[in-house]
């Protein structure tokens, strides 16, 4: 089939994500983690893809620090930056989980448009959002990465929680606030929501 920009789909031709999963024996999924610099998104990841591993599930994790390095390096942190760096995440989390692995993405995906975008593109079916909500003082006693001091001295803009808003998820899988659960509490309640979904019974 042609269409008018000279594009050939092939997917027809191309071998189907059951295919892909069975191989794999696992079902793939988004697992998609929002919340504040410093709030855990990426620990959390990290320490579930771990728990993943050892159970024989195949995952990649996508985050800040591996998107904007490559993919995304050419983008700044404008309104329209942020969503074109969140829609190229999403369209290469759907190839991910069209191959059969379970996606984990770490983002501050500041609003509810920016990740209902990320969900359509990816499924909704396929999509499941966790909100780390660890209270921005706690998010910023702990400045990981040094960014509040500097968004605080003004030598960052637009910044989430300091001079850009965060608006949270209404209606998210599950819920972590880690100045309260650690990490391993978490992601047990991660494991426990998301095991069922993803593992082929056999």
């Amino acid at each position: 089939m042609m269409t008018d920009n000279n594009i050939y789909p092939i997917f027809d031709r191309m071998l189907s994500r059951q295919d892909k999963e069975e191989l794999l024996g696992q079902h793939s999924m988004m697992i998609w983690f929002t919340g504040l610099s410093g709030s855990g998104k990426s620990t959390i990841a990290i320490a579930l893809e771990r728990e993943l591993h050892k159970r024989g599930l195949l995952c990649r994790i996508l985050d800040g620090d591996n998107i904007r390095s490559g993919i995304n390096n050419n983008l700044g942190f404008t309104e329209a930056d942020r969503v074109e760096n969140i829609r190229r995440i999403a369209e290469v989390s759907k190839l991910f989980i069209d191959t059969g692995i379970i996606t984990i993405a770490a983002f501050i995906s500041p609003n509810n448009d920016i990740r209902e975008m990320a969900a359509n593109i990816i499924g909704q079916e396929n999509f499941l959002e966790v909100y780390v909500s660890t209270p921005l003082a706690e998010c910023e006693r702990r400045d990981v990465k040094g960014l509040y001091a500097k968004a605080r001295r003004g030598e960052i803009q637009n910044f989430t929680g300091i001079s850009a808003p965060f608006e949270a998820p209404a209606h998210p899988a599950l819920t972590l606030d880690t100045s309260v659960l650690s990490l391993e509490e978490s992601v047990n309640k991660l494991l426990d929501l998301v095991l069922s979904k993803i593992q082929i019974k056999k």
